[in-house]
């Protein structure tokens, strides 16, 4: 279901007037409400309560398999989760420090969730640890080039590596974990191939 908000996303900037881009603008920019003569996103709408549903998803989720994930994991999610909801609740032009404050467990919980999942889970399944080791690592630096980035140009991107890696990583974490069930041998060392 993760990556479905990424689709959302390429509706939603395909309804635009006004030149949005992947590369330079945010994602939050989908979700404001108020139109000008140089941008108007008319499918705001979708993208706010993307934010919500995706968020409200994530945190059920996250609640329906603390057992499997494990507390730190799966609290690390609800964060991210709440935080998904809340920003999608305060929309971008209508209170940027807030929707601001919001969203920023966001960018910090998900990419510390997919460093706690991969040292979990790094004796067992030691190849997925290590590209959830990797992934969190590439989004955590991305959300910190992104904030320091400003509203400079590559601030989409920046944002994107950030948040879209983490979607598509725990959506394969969720396939597995359905396909192979909780499926254990012996304990493989703990090292990247």
């Amino acid at each position: 279901m993760r990556p479905a908000h990424i689709a959302t996303e390429f509706v939603v900037a395909a309804a635009t007037t006004g030149g949005y881009s992947f590369a330079d603008n945010t994602v939050s920019e989908l979700g404001v409400i108020g139109c000008t003569v140089q941008y108007c996103s008319p499918e705001h709408a979708l993208m706010n309560a993307a934010f919500i549903g995706f968020g409200v998803l994530l945190v059920v989720g996250s609640l329906l398999l603390t057992h499997n994930l494990g507390p730190w994991v799966a609290g690390l999610l609800v964060i991210s989760g709440l935080s998904s909801i809340a920003t999608g609740l305060a929309p971008l032009d209508q209170n940027t420090a807030l929707h601001s404050l919001f969203a920023t467990p966001l960018f910090i919980a998900q990419p510390a969730s997919l460093a706690a999942l991969a040292f979990q889970s790094w004796r067992v399944r030691p190849v997925p640890a290590c590209i959830l080791l990797a992934t969190g690592i590439v989004t955590a630096f991305a959300a910190l080039a992104f904030v320091l980035n400003g509203d400079r140009s590559g601030t989409g991107t920046l944002e994107r590596l950030a948040l879209w890696p983490v979607l598509i990583v725990l959506a394969g974490v969720g396939w597995t974990h359905l396909r192979l069930g909780r499926r254990t041998g012996p304990p493989a060392p703990g090292v990247c191939p």
